[in-house]
């Protein structure tokens, strides 16, 4: 595993007996005692993770993403299933993720956590103590928000799951660093239903960065990687929010949060710079909404299983 930690599958065992022997609910600090040395032996794996590749970061976000989504958070999107019908086959590409996870398993969300410091984002404590699903379905995935969900059915899928339309925004601002292929572009550029017919570019976006965006993803190019928040790719922080209110949202579904009253008062809230001495408080709402993103529809106590191998049931 390198400097500053222990052997990976010494890890991996001790979190095993401790989650399989422990009863109870969620709460900050679950291995302390048990296991003092877990959640640092995580941070250790991801700063490493991180410095040799700077977009594993982003991607862990996006599995607990996918992961909480699909009928809670129970990591089922680990699960590599015969025949591509696991939620793995959905639409996560990101091997380099699944890799690091072997390397160190938490029954949690403890990583995305630690992930966000690696950003400039905010440190926030994880509850741990989940057990993993014993299920796991390409099918469901269809539950995920969509690059193409209008806001109704974003607003739909996420209230769902108990999340209201600021924790929407909040999470959709993850996309403050990270980067999507040109893939999910090739609709709103080039396929996009026009009002009067037709198709064409979305209209909504600004003529000066339609021809910025078609430069980057010619037609029929799937798999160019570009900026999910325009000018600050790699900082967590707010731009995202006032990228989507002047226009500049690059996929269709941040975009859309400019189209509903309530999704549009929440990001012209924290767009300002009078919000970050006066609130709402950016950092700190966000790191609220990932907590209660991971606790979605999770397993504790006996309910569930403590998984040998991540990506395999008992």
């Amino acid at each position: 595993m390198g400097r500053g930690g222990g052997s990976p599958a010494i890890l991996l065992v001790v979190l095993l007996v401790v989650a399989g022997v422990c009863n109870g609910q969620l709460q900050v600090g679950f291995y302390s005692k048990s296991c003092p040395a877990a959640e640092s032996t995580v941070a250790s794996v991801v700063r490493q993770a991180a410095a040799a590749d700077n977009t594993i970061l982003p991607a862990l976000v996006r599995l607990q993403f996918h992961d909480c989504f699909v009928k809670g958070c129970d990591a089922s999107v680990l699960i590599k299933g015969g025949n591509n019908n696991a939620e793995l086959a959905s639409r996560l590409d990101g091997t380099r993720t699944f890799m690091l996870m072997d390397r160190v398993f938490v029954t949690g969300g403890g990583v995305c956590a630690r992930a966000w410091v690696q950003t400039g984002g905010p440190s926030f404590d994880v509850p741990t103590g989940r057990r993993d699903g014993k299920t796991s379905n390409l099918r469901d995935a269809d539950a995920l928000p969509d690059v193409h969900d209008s806001i109704e059915v974003l607003r739909s899928k996420f209230a769902a799951n108990g999340l209201d339309d600021k924790e929407l925004v909040l999470l959709s601002s993850a996309h403050t660093v990270g980067t999507t292929a040109c893939f999910f572009l090739q609709d709103r550029l080039y396929n996009f239903p026009l009002p009067g017919g037709g198709r064409g570019a979305d209209p909504s976006i600004p003529e000066s960065f339609l021809s910025e965006l078609r430069s980057r993803c010619a037609p029929g190019d799937f798999n160019t990687r570009l900026p999910l928040d325009r000018g600050s790719e790699n900082s967590f922080d707010t731009s995202i929010l006032r990228n989507i209110r002047n226009g500049f949202a690059v996929i269709a579904s941040d975009a859309v949060l400019y189209n509903h009253t309530t999704t549009v008062d929440v990001v012209d809230s924290y767009s300002t710079l009078l919000s970050t001495f006066f609130g709402p408080y950016f950092r700190q709402d966000f790191a609220d909404a990932m907590v209660k993103m991971g606790s979605i529809a999770v397993l504790t106590g006996s309910v569930g299983e403590v998984r040998k191998v991540c990506s395999k049931f008992n």
